[in-house]
């Protein structure tokens, strides 16, 4: 089987989509499929181009046997919809150009949305290589970048739409990271095959046994008997982060309860600036770091504070950033509605779920889980067992491999 994977994110960029696809393909090729991937050259978070691809407009690599077809991007800092659609629309061209000289004859060509305009390019592609298109939904678009106010010209919004239901058309199978987003596209296909592609952890990676070779408190003026409350992931619009400063304002009075806020993105700067002006103390921004060290902060922390917006489009909302608090067995403090919440507190019993904005509320969830000790540690037992049953990234490679051998 050779399948091409066709995505604008991908590592060595940090974040959920690079990573989740990354896991993937590694355990696909491991089956036995002849994996490749199309992506641009590594620019995100930070929306500048890595050193050492700087100017170059198509490069070729290997990352742990996977191949490797990067093309250009053009980027830019400063935020814009026409920007963004450039951003967008550069990737579409340079990977079909390049595509259709470089590429060989595929049997599947999975494509990740969004952007949905990545489509334009893979479907174009599936046709010249005899593939069959795989759309995969990890958010809804148009949908979302018109609840987030991205996009708010309905010109472009219907024409959005309408490419939206072509390409699922178009697909041979749909799959989608939440079974929210299947839902939605399932009802409006009721004659699509849509799979519940699952977002997951590497269990074996995230070991809780492991020996931490680095100490974030010392080095970062904590003591052993604080309490930390981490956030960890990109710092955007869409988290709604003020709420944690606002809950940490509430909290000044609790010496021994820190906020530490890691990584970076778009809404960086303006709560900085909010953290000084209402001077808390207690709340500490760090730049994002890589995976391995992401793992060595988290088992130095006591829970995970994990917020959205509250909107309707969220609630079929799974963030990444739970799955490897869970293997870590940090309890979960979830600002979210829906599917989330259903199958990581109600189900899971990982830990407590607050009104997503609801810094009150947030207050409370982190005090019952400060003064409860034995009870957020059985809930981090919990979240490690639920993890391994239900989000086991080698289950879910494995389910996906036998949809792709047996049923496309």
């Amino acid at each position: 089987m050779k399948l091409l994977i066709l995505t604008q994110y991908f590592p060595p960029e940090v974040g959920a989509p690079q990573n989740r696809l990354y896991e993937l393909a590694v355990r696909l090729k491991d089956k036995g499929a002849d994996v490749e991937v199309l992506t641009a050259m590594p620019n995100y978070p930070q929306m500048e181009v890595y050193p050492s691809y700087k100017g170059k407009h198509y490069t070729e690599e290997s990352l742990n046997g996977i191949k490797i077809k990067r093309t250009w991007i053009y980027v830019s800092q400063k935020a814009s919809v026409v920007r963004r659609l450039l951003n967008y629309f550069s990737f579409v061209f340079s990977s079909l150009f390049y595509g259709l000289i470089k590429l060989e004859k595929k049997d599947l060509l999975l494509v990740e949305s969004p952007p949905l305009f990545l489509g334009i390019s893979a479907y174009i592609l599936a046709k010249a290589k005899k593939a069959k298109m795989i759309f995969n939904v990890s958010d809804l678009w148009p949908e979302s970048a018109e609840k987030l106010n991205i996009i708010n010209n309905r010109f472009l919004l219907n024409a959005a739409t309408k490419m939206e239901e072509f390409f699922y058309r178009k697909a041979s199978l749909i799959s989608g990271q939440t079974q929210g987003i299947c839902k939605n596209i399932q009802q409006r296909f009721p004659n699509k095959t849509v799979y519940w592609l699952k977002n997951g952890v590497d269990m074996n990676f995230y070991d809780v046994n492991k020996e931490v070779s680095s100490d974030f408190r010392v080095k970062n003026g904590f003591k052993p008997t604080d309490f930390i409350l981490i956030y960890g992931g990109i710092i955007g619009h869409a988290q709604g982060l003020d709420v944690i400063l606002n809950a940490a304002r509430l909290l000044k009075d609790k010496e021994d309860i820190k906020f530490v806020l890691l990584g970076n993105g778009p809404d960086k700067e303006r709560l900085l600036s909010m953290k000084e002006r209402q001077q808390l103390d207690n709340v500490f921004f760090f730049d994002a770091v890589a995976k391995n060290k992401m793992q060595e902060i988290i088992m130095q922390t006591d829970a995970a504070v994990i917020p959205l917006k509250r909107l309707d489009l969220f609630k079929g909302a799974i963030p990444s950033k739970i799955f490897e608090n869970l293997a870590l067995k940090k309890p979960v403090i979830l600002g979210l509605e829906g599917e989330a919440k259903e199958l990581f507190i109600d189900d899971g019993k990982c830990g407590v779920a607050f009104v997503p904005e609801d810094y009150y509320d947030l207050k409370e969830k982190i005090l019952y889980i400060y003064n409860h000790p034995d009870e957020a540690k059985q809930m981090g037992e919990n979240g490690r067992r639920y993890a391994e049953v239900n989000f086991n990234r080698d289950i879910i490679a494995k389910e996906f491999y036998e949809v792709l051998t047996q049923k496309i």
